[in-house]
C-alpha cells in the first residue's frame, strides 16, 4: 500500500511540475503570473533535491541536496548529518557543527524533532551570531531513522518546525524510494546470480562427455570444444553489469550451440535469423541462452529424427522482436501457464526469464509461448529499444 501511495504522490507531482512550467513559460511571454511563477521555482528546487536523495543517504547526496533544502525552508543554513556523523553544511555558521551534532545524536535516538536556542547553539553573549535558533527533524527510512535535517536561523521563527518536519517527510519519501530502487537492483542481481547457478549440469556432463569423446579421435576439436565451454562459463559468470547486447548473448549461445552440436552432430539443425539494426539492442545476461537450451532439452533430446531450432531477432518499430522456436516434442498449454504462474515448479529457465523481463522492462514485456503437444514451441519476447536505465556494459 505504500507503495502505491508513494506512486501516487509522485504523479501528482509530476504533474503539478508540469503544469507550473507550462505556465512559466507562458509568464515569460506575460501570460503567468507571480504565483505561477512561484509554483514553479519551488517545485523545481524540491525536484533537485529529490533527485540527489534518491540516490540514498550520502555525503555527496547530501552535499547536492543541502543547498535545496535551504531553498525550501528559507532557512539562513541547514545541514544533514547521518549515523556516522555530519554529511554536509549548507550556509554560514560551519564552527556551529559540534552543537549541532549534540542534537541531532539526540533526535537520531529517539526519533523526535527538537528546537535549538543560543544556549544549544552556544552562541556567546554580545556577540552578532548569524545562528541562534534553529530545529533538528529526523530523516527515516522503512520507518528506521537514519539521518536528521537541521535548519538554523538568525532568530526563532514560528512555522520553522512544522516546516522542517514537512520538508523532512518530503526527504524522507525519496530516500525510501532510493532504497526501494536498491532492493529491486538486488533483487535483480539475485535472480540473475540463481539463473547462473540453474547453468544445467546435465548440460555440463554431456558437453564434457563429448569433449572427452574427441580427445583421441580428433584433438584439435576436442581443444576448440573445450575452449569454447570456457568462453560459455566465463561469459555465464561474467561480473561486468547485468544487461549485454543481442550481439553478445548470440555469440554465447553460438558458443552453446556448438557443444551441442559435438553431441547431437547432424540431427540438431538451427536457422538464425537476426536483422542488423538489432544487434546493439541491450537485454539482460543470459537472456537468450535459457531459452535455446529449453528448445534443445526439451523439444528436441527426446525427438527422433533431425530436430529444427530457429533463432529470430526482427526489428518492430520501438522493439526488437526476439523469438525461439522448434519443431519438437511440445507441450500442453495448460502445463506452460503453471510453470509460468509459479504453481509448478519446473521450466526454471523459461520463467526466471519471463520474471527479469517483467522486471526490466515492465508488467507487458514477459514472455509469450505457442506450443502444443506434438507441435513444437515457440517463445516470444518483444523488448523496447530504448529503455532507462537499460545500458550494456
Amino acid at each position: 500500500m505504500k507503495s502505491v501511495a508513494l506512486g501516487i504522490g509522485l504523479g501528482v507531482i509530476a504533474v503539478a511540475l508540469g503544469s507550473s512550467l507550462w505556465f512559466w513559460r507562458r509568464g515569460s511571454r506575460g501570460l503567468g503570473t507571480p504565483l505561477q511563477r512561484t509554483t514553479y521555482d519551488v517545485l523545481h528546487t524540491a525536484g533537485s533535491a529529490a533527485r540527489a536523495l534518491r540516490a540514498g543517504l550520502t555525503r555527496e547526496s547530501a552535499a547536492r541536496s543541502a543547498p535545496a533544502l535551504r531553498a525550501l525552508l528559507a532557512a539562513r543554513a541547514t545541514a544533514i548529518t547521518g549515523t556516522s556523523g555530519l554529511l554536509a553544511w549548507d550556509g554560514p555558521g560551519i564552527d556551529h557543527a559540534p552543537s549541532v551534532l549534540v542534537g541531532a545524536r539526540q533526535v537520531l535516538a529517539n526519533g523526535k524533532a527538537m528546537a535549538l536556542g543560543p544556549r544549544d547553539l552556544r552562541c556567546a553573549d554580545g556577540v552578532d551570531c548569524p545562528l541562534r535558533s534553529g530545529v533538528v527533524v529526523p530523516l527515516t527510512s522503512g520507518g528506521v531513522v537514519v539521518g536528521t535535517l537541521v535548519a538554523l536561523a538568525p532568530s526563532t521563527r514560528a512555522g520553522l518546525l512544522r516546516a522542517a518536519g514537512e520538508v523532512a517527510r518530503f526527504a524522507s519519501t525519496q530516500l525510501e524510494l532510493a532504497e526501494l530502487d536498491s532492493a529491486r537492483a538486488r533483487a535483480a542481481e539475485a535472480e540473475l546470480r540463481f539463473l547462473r547457478a540453474q547453468i544445467s549440469p546435465h548440460f555440463v556432463y554431456n558437453a564434457l562427455t563429448a569433449i572427452a569423446s574427441f580427445m583421441r579421435t580428433d584433438p584439435d576439436r576436442a581443444r576448440d570444444l573445450l575452449l569454447g565451454f570456457a568462453d560459455f562459463i566465463r561469459y555465464s559468470f561474467r561480473s561486468r553489469g547485468q544487461f549485454a547486447t543481442i550481439a553478445d548473448e548470440l555469440q554465447a549461445v553460438d558458443t552453446y550451440l556448438e557443444l551441442e552440436r559435438a553431441r547431437f552432430g547432424d540431427r540438431l539443425q538451427v536457422v538464425l535469423r537476426i536483422a542488423p539494426e538489432v544487434l546493439a539492442v541491450a537485454v539482460p545476461c543470459l537472456l537468450i541462452q535459457p531459452l535455446v537450451e529449453n528448445a534443445v532439452r526439451h523439444g528436441l533430446e527426446n525427438k527422433e529424427g533431425v530436430g529444427h531450432v530457429t533463432i529470430s531477432a526482427q526489428d518492430g518499430d520501438v522493439e526488437c522482436v526476439l523469438s525461439v522456436e522448434d519443431d519438437g516434442m511440445g507441450m500442453d498449454p495448460e502445463l506452460v501457464r503453471q510453470h509460468l504462474s509459479g504453481r509448478r515448479d519446473h521450466g526454471v529457465g523459461l520463467v526466471n526469464v519471463d520474471e527479469r523481463l517483467r522486471q526490466v522492462f515492465g508488467a507487458d514485456h514477459g514472455i509469450t509461448v505457442e506450443t502444443a503437444l506434438g507441435a513444437g514451441m515457440k517463445v516470444t519476447a518483444r523488448i523496447p529499444k530504448y529503455q532507462a536505465g537499460v545500458r550494456a556494459s
